[in-house]
């Protein structure tokens, strides 16, 4: 099956510079992308909270970063100010080259998660529904960042310390380096990211609540969500010392979440 992702923008980083200029902004190892993966990094800011979740390819002597739409100019404009005298050319290319999410064929594109592969293509191709690409990130739980979001969360919060998937502790300094590092060896994050189902209507930004949390208002928020057939599929945030708890939407009991262990 392949989606169109055209709510996702490509921008390419060249330049002789281009590997010690996003080994020193990105969350991971860039010494670690291989051809053939796509590597998950956080670009935070320096309080460690996430500004976007970037899928970072490999293309001969370039980079490629696949981001969503809506964070494209700010975050080109926040790549350019750090670049300073560095031999690096950053370019948006979504204009020159489709981008499509591959679900459940090995043998196309370049690994992203699971069952997930990512082509870039110049040609234009049969296109399902994205709605379909998004219920499988939701149960790959690949965290999203949009501008309802921007600047919420650290990587923990998000799973994405979890086996390193998209942070590295054995790497050199980035944008709030400290805080994600003083957490992992020193903390540790009172929330996670969790699957849901719900049968009621959920939006990114919506609450995620339960009867036993002291903190109310903010137990959880929902970062992502699709509706298939009659079914929410959200990810979202939430206390883990209450995730076997009641778990409900909008401080409202009549909205009731599952949490779904796939």
């Amino acid at each position: 099956m392949i989606v169109s992702l055209k709510n996702r923008s490509l921008v390419r980083v060249s330049g002789k510079d281009n590997f010690r200029f996003l080994q020193s902004q990105f969350s991971n190892d860039i010494s670690k992308i291989s051809n053939n993966q796509i590597q998950i990094n956080c670009y935070c800011q320096h309080q460690g909270k996430i500004l976007a979740v970037i899928w970072v390819m490999k293309k001969n002597d370039s980079y490629l970063l696949s981001l969503p739409k809506e964070l494209e100019k700010v975050i080109i404009e926040k790549l350019n100010v750090y670049k300073f005298m560095s031999d690096v050319n950053i370019e948006e290319i979504s204009n020159n080259l489709y981008q499509y999410g591959v679900i459940n064929e090995a043998n196309t594109g370049v690994l992203l998660k699971g069952n997930l592969n990512i082509l870039i293509t110049k040609k234009k191709l049969f296109s399902d529904n994205v709605d379909l690409w998004e219920q499988q990130c939701i149960k790959n739980n690949l965290a999203e960042i949009v501008t309802s979001t921007y600047e919420k969360f650290i990587p923990q919060t998000l799973n994405l310390d979890i086996d390193e998937l998209g942070v590295s502790f054995s790497k050199g300094c980035y944008p709030g380096q400290e805080v994600v590092a003083r957490m992992h060896y020193l903390g540790k994050p009172k929330r996670r990211l969790f699957y849901f189902e719900s049968k009621f209507e959920a939006i990114v930004g919506d609450s995620i609540n339960t009867k036993e949390s002291e903190s109310l208002k903010s137990s959880g928020e929902v970062l992502r969500v699709v509706k298939i057939n009659n079914t929410f599929h959200l990810l979202g945030t939430l206390e883990i010392k209450h995730s076997s708890a009641q778990i409900f939407l909008n401080n409202d009991t009549e909205k009731p979440l599952k949490i779904i262990d796939d």
